[in-house]
């Protein structure tokens, strides 16, 4: 590669970078263009006043935030413990058990926790939780069953102990691929969200309902799109997130 071609790759970094967050506020801002143009009748207006889609965003972003996190928390550290020697044994149970959960359709997950528990906002986060566990854990274990063997040799010869190597050594190197299957859990959960509104748990799905029960295609098109542009904001913050993790020089 020449001179030439090192600066125009550079140089168009940023470039990419910027994209996502580029086409979501498009998105954004020329579905708020067209909402204060378009002529609506008191349905449309009343679902689509800036305090109620205000409202229905917040309730999104919680219920992504809060099951990502809960995803976090719990696949992370079981994807550790399944790569552990004493504990391979129950790597294939538990995959087959996470991959039980991704197959059965997340509206069939909503709907059977609504009915055997409660609905709300904590039924929600769980059936997000059962649908996205399986990228974050089956990378988690990926990552770590990856890092080169001689590496973590050396590490040993140098007398650290199996904590300290999982920690300095086997974790930073897994972090790329690790991260990979967060921002699929992400992604899904900010789909799979919009079905929490048959829970009665809001978000951007309350739109998108409206708009079908109603036949208010403006009411119908702002839940899509602004589901479409959180999306992109998510995915390009977990990029965001992903290069400032990653170890220097991978």
């Amino acid at each position: 590669m020449s001179a030439a071609d090192t600066v125009t790759v550079e140089a168009g970094a940023p470039v990419r970078g910027w994209a996502l967050p580029a086409i979501a506020v498009t998105l954004v801002a020329g579905m708020f263009g067209y909402l204060h143009t378009a002529h609506l009748d008191s349905i449309e207006a009343r679902l689509l006043a800036t305090d109620e889609i205000l409202a229905r965003t917040v309730e999104h972003v919680r219920l992504v935030a809060a099951s990502t996190a809960a995803v976090i928390v719990i696949a992370v550290p079981l994807g550790v413990l399944l790569t552990r020697r004493r504990a391979r044994l129950l790597a294939a149970p538990v995959l087959a058990l996470a991959n039980a959960g991704q197959a059965i359709p997340s509206i069939g997950v909503l709907v059977l926790l609504a009915i055997l528990f409660d609905v709300g906002f904590a039924m929600a986060v769980i059936a997000l939780v059962a649908y996205a566990a399986l990228p974050v854990l089956r990378n988690t274990m990926i990552g770590l069953r990856q890092v080169d063997r001689s590496v973590i040799d050396a590490g040993r010869g140098m007398g650290m102990s199996p904590l300290q190597v999982l920690l300095k050594i086997e974790l930073p190197l897994a972090v790329p691929v690790m991260i990979a299957g967060i921002r699929i859990a992400l992604i899904l959960n900010v789909g799979v969200a919009t079905l929490a509104t048959y829970t009665n748990a809001g978000g951007l799905g309350s739109l998108i309902e409206s708009g079908i029960v109603f036949n208010r295609m403006p009411v119908l098109m702002t839940g899509s799109v602004l589901t479409v542009a959180l999306a992109l904001l998510v995915d390009w913050l977990a990029g965001l997130t992903e290069q400032v993790l990653r170890p220097r020089g991978l």
